[in-house]
């Protein structure tokens, strides 16, 4: 981890941290999904770093933690933390405009299940027109029989909503990458298929 020169705190409700030279958003700890391999399951957080929220950050506390920081040190600022960022979807939005009127590029950590959080919305859209820059799916799995079984989705079709997702961002522009946990059972080549084919790029973590 580097040299933490923006002087962070690293104690409870940690909204803001630092990693690989980029500036990492912890805004909820809700989620759309309870996959077996969460990392919740197993500790407080990562990095050193407090993740466990006793409420969530308003976003007039959010902005004033940026104008704290010299926000331009930071490769990217990505939304991600202990929970599904888009779970506070406006706030993502309304954040992601006021980071792109700086100048950062502006990263979303996400499961892809905003459009079945938010039907109606073209979410792909909203997150287009607010700025962002890029999008890191999780996939995890080959097919969504095995999907549901690891995630455990609070939604009926999150798998095909995940894939739409990540679709609809690619046509958009937004640079999108889609990721799977590296464990016995998953078929890292198929799912490498899928994300190619997609035109997205392909990460095991």
């Amino acid at each position: 981890m580097p040299d933490n020169d923006n002087n962070i705190p690293t104690g409870k409700d940690t909204v803001c941290y630092e990693a690989f030279g980029n500036l990492y958003l912890n805004i909820t700890n809700r989620c759309s999904a309870s996959c077996v391999f969460c990392i919740r399951e197993t500790c407080d957080g990562v990095y050193g770093y407090d993740l466990r929220l006793s409420r969530e950050p308003s976003e007039e506390e959010i902005i004033r933690a940026f104008e704290g920081l010299k926000l331009t040190e930071y490769k990217e600022v990505v939304f991600t933390g202990f929970g599904e960022p888009t779970c506070r979807f406006d706030t993502v939005l309304r954040l992601t405009e006021w980071l792109h009127k700086r100048g950062m590029s502006v990263r979303l950590d996400t499961n892809g299940h905003a459009a079945r959080m938010y039907p109606g919305r073209d979410v792909v859209a909203e997150l287009k027109t607010a700025g962002l820059d890029a999008v890191s799916v999780s996939l995890n799995a080959e097919s969504e029989e095995k999907y549901n079984r690891l995630c455990k989705p609070a939604f009926e079709g999150s798998y095909q909503a995940l894939l739409d997702f990540t679709k609809k961002a690619v046509t958009a522009g937004i640079r999108a990458r889609m990721t799977v946990v590296g464990q016995q059972g998953i078929d890292i080549e198929e799912c490498e298929r899928i994300a190619t084919g997609l035109g997205a790029s392909f990460k095991v973590r």
